[in-house]
Parts: structure tokens; sequence; C-alpha cells
């Protein structure tokens, strides 16, 4: 079984390489500018583990309840996690401990709290700002988006907290294709505007230029965008089982 589901993922990658390259090319942009994330949430460790072994280095999970058990089975491997789930602070200190990267910082109350675990953890947590594409801001720069995030006139003011916070450092910025509003199927649009913001936040924090966005629906049009990282889950690991 092990082997056939090897040979499954090892298929899959394979299809998901080949659309990332097309799609690069056809942007005019070199292979390297893109790092495929396997988003592996509801799959289990035995998976990662045939994931690592198949070369992929960085992969994903959304809720911390399955992702801190999983990344302690894999401990081992040479992966770099990423947290791209809506993020409570109660769960800050659990994804402090094995999170290299935390997608989905999206108010300053995270900030604090992303800061103090990473300290009290000595580790360095990357931190990208989600940024929600279907918001309507209000005074505070943020309201109950569809899926989280902060609206496009919030991401100064955090990215200045999270760059001047200990223990964080500020990577760039993330989204999620919005489902609502004037970008509801629009990914290219909404993925061009993730740029336009990107490059706002870099004319003041240079280094933070990661730009995560697009899935297994639509990373030919992060690519075309200009996006550095896509989040692929299904079209790696297949179809989800229905949860509940």
């Amino acid at each position: 079984m092990t082997d056939d589901r090897r040979t499954q993922l090892a298929d899959n990658l394979a299809r998901v390489e080949d659309r990332i390259s097309t799609a690069c090319a056809k942007a005019g942009r070199p292979r390297d500018e893109v790092t495929l994330i396997v988003v592996t949430k509801t799959y289990p460790a035995s998976d990662v583990r045939l994931l690592a072994e198949l070369g992929v280095r960085q992969v994903a999970e959304n809720r911390d309840q399955e992702a801190a058990g999983k990344a302690a089975e894999c401990a081992d491997l040479p992966l770099t996690w990423h947290f791209v789930g809506q993020l409570q602070t109660n769960k800050v200190r659990s994804v402090a401990r094995y999170a290299g990267i935390v997608q989905s910082v999206d108010r300053l109350r995270l900030v604090t709290a992303l800061s103090r675990e990473a300290v009290r953890a000595e580790r360095e947590l990357g931190c990208l700002i989600q940024v929600a594409l279907d918001a309507r801001p209000n005074r505070t720069g943020r309201d109950t988006a569809e899926r989280g995030g902060v609206a496009p006139e919030g991401v100064a003011e955090l990215g200045d907290a999270i760059a001047a916070a200990q223990g964080l450092r500020l990577d760039g910025v993330m989204t999620v294709a919005p489902l609502a509003g004037p970008y509801a199927g629009r990914q290219l649009a909404a993925f061009e505007r993730l740029m336009e913001i990107s490059s706002d936040l870099r004319a003041t924090h240079p280094a933070a230029n990661m730009v995560s966005a697009g899935m297994s629906a639509d990373l030919e049009d992060a690519v075309a965008a200009g996006a550095t990282h896509v989040r692929v889950g299904t079209a790696v690991l297949g179809v989800r089982p229905r949860l509940g």
C-alpha cells in the first residue's frame, strides 16, 4: 500500500510541477522563483514522510490540533512547517513550537502573542500578513472577512508591528482568493492586487518579499501575478474526505 501511495504522490507532484513550470514559462519567470508548499491537512504523517522522500521541503497545516502531533511525528525530517489557518491566541504557544512560518497573521493581538511565545521557545517565527480582499475596512482596518485577514488599509501598521516584535520576522503577505466582494471569481485580479500591496510593504520593509497565493484550482493565476509561493493540497494528495 505504501508503494502504491508513494507512486500516486509522485505522479501528482509531477503533474503539479508541470503546471508550475508551464505557468512560469508563460509568465516569463524562472521556475526557481516559485516555491511549492504542500498542504497536508487531514492526511496522515505517513504521507508527509513520503512527500519528504519525494523532495518536498515545505508543508502546511491549518489546525493546530492536527498539526502539532504530525509535526512531532515528523520532527526528524528536513521540513519547514507553515501554519495557514485562522489562529486563535490560545493556540499560539503550541504553534510557536513547530511552525517555521505563520501565514495567517491578521491582528495586533496575535502579533503580541506570537512574539511572546517565540521568545519563550527561543525561536524566530516568520510571519506573513494575511490580506482580506473581501474586507470592508472599519476604523481598525479589519473586519470579519470571510476567511480571516486584515483589510489592505491595515497592512502597513501590522507590518511595522511584526518587524518591531522580538522573535518575529516579517516575511511578506498572503491571501486566499475571496469568495465575496469585488474580487469574487476574479483570482488573477485578486492576486495582482496582492502584488501591489506587497510592493507597498516592501517600500518600508525590503526583506518582506514573500507572496503566498494560489491553490490547486488557481495556482496558474498566482504565478502569472507574481506569487513566490503557492499552497497546493488536493492536486498533490487527492480530494479530502468530508469531515464529520
